[in-house]
């Protein structure tokens, strides 16, 4: 089968190539999976440079979440060959075939693509685990979320607006907006550049915003810091500007404002069942039409360096989904 292999790390994908591997055998505990479909998230890029806080011994298989068609399952699984199911691991997606945690898999919800089904876990597991899970979104609440154009940020808007919030999504690229609106369908869309505290205070009429949701950091979560309510929450997802921001530590207190890290795997990992319900309540939602996930495009996995450049040249508006064996 083929796999796409991170052979030694760089800054420009050159460590990263195509190659011929075994078939794996399916591990204790784990599910050996056809994938049709893997999804490209913003740490399998930083994992090609060692930037990622999980650093995988060298060689290995990227990729963090598919979608496929079980192959082989214990008797301790609930599933059996045939069925169709989502999930992943740290590495290992970008592959013809894989075995993977039992833990870590679920059923594709009912009326999905296998595209879909990819696109959806890790994006809409730290959606809701940030506004849901974390911070107990209400209906009528304002939520500001940054990097909405990401496959994580338009989750975020997703989810948001199925759980009742007003949502802002902000995005740095003018250029995106128009899409944004047209996939997610927000309150309102901003530019979140420079001083964007007073678009905020403007749309929500001087309330400004209850959860702010940000993958983004540097100067992005500097000025969040004028955005959040009094006794709202700044959710910390990531650090895709590249600078990890420092915050004086009596503009929270002053403000009465929460700063919240969210790390979705770890959090499901260290409360299994909580995980298991978050998985649950997705699936759910889905089935009942209320989510569904953005791609921007579908490529086959021997086209992997047009989906990495793309994200990191800040490309998309939406999830790129690979397709092994394509």
């Amino acid at each position: 089968m083929q796999a796409l292999r991170v052979e030694q790390l760089t800054s420009d994908l050159s460590g990263v190539a195509l190659a011929d591997m075994p078939v794996p055998p399916r591990g204790e505990g784990e599910v050996l999976v056809r994938i049709h479909a893997a999804s490209l998230n913003f740490p399998d890029l930083l994992m090609t440079r060692g930037e990622y806080q999980f650093k995988p011994d060298i060689p290995f298989t990227s990729g963090l979440e598919c979608a496929g068609e079980v192959v082989e399952a214990g008797p301790e699984s609930c599933f059996a060959p045939g069925d169709r199911v989502m999930g992943g691991n740290k590495t290992g997606a970008f592959a013809e075939i894989a075995s993977l945690p039992l833990r870590g898999l679920s059923r594709i919800p009912e009326g999905f693509s296998y595209a879909q089904g990819a696109a959806m876990g890790a994006a809409y597991s730290t959606a809701y685990t940030g506004l849901d899970e974390l911070c107990a979104v209400k209906p009528g609440q304002w939520v500001l979320v940054h990097g909405a154009s990401g496959g994580v940020g338009l989750a975020a808007v997703d989810l948001a607006k199925a759980l009742g919030a007003h949502v802002i999504a902000a995005t740095g690229v003018a250029s995106k907006c128009a899409a944004i609106e047209a996939l997610a369908s927000p309150d309102a869309v901003i530019v979140a550049e420079g001083r964007f505290r007073e678009a905020v205070a403007d749309i929500t009429d001087g309330a400004l915003c209850d959860i702010v949701f940000d993958p983004v950091g540097g100067d992005v979560f500097d000025e969040s810091t004028r955005c959040v309510a009094f006794g709202g929450k700044l959710v910390v997802v990531g650090f895709t500007s590249g600078r990890i921001a420092e915050v004086a530590t009596n503009i929270p207190l002053i403000k009465g404002f929460s700063i919240v890290g969210l790390r979705a795997g770890e959090y499901a990992r260290r409360f299994p069942e909580r995980g298991t319900a978050i998985n649950a309540a997705i699936a759910a939602l889905a089935e009942e039409g209320k989510i569904t996930p953005a791609i921007d495009r579908t490529l086959p996995l021997s086209r992997w360096r047009e989906g990495f450049e793309a994200m990191q040249n800040r490309e998309l508006v939406g999830k790129v989904v690979f397709e092994p064996g394509a």
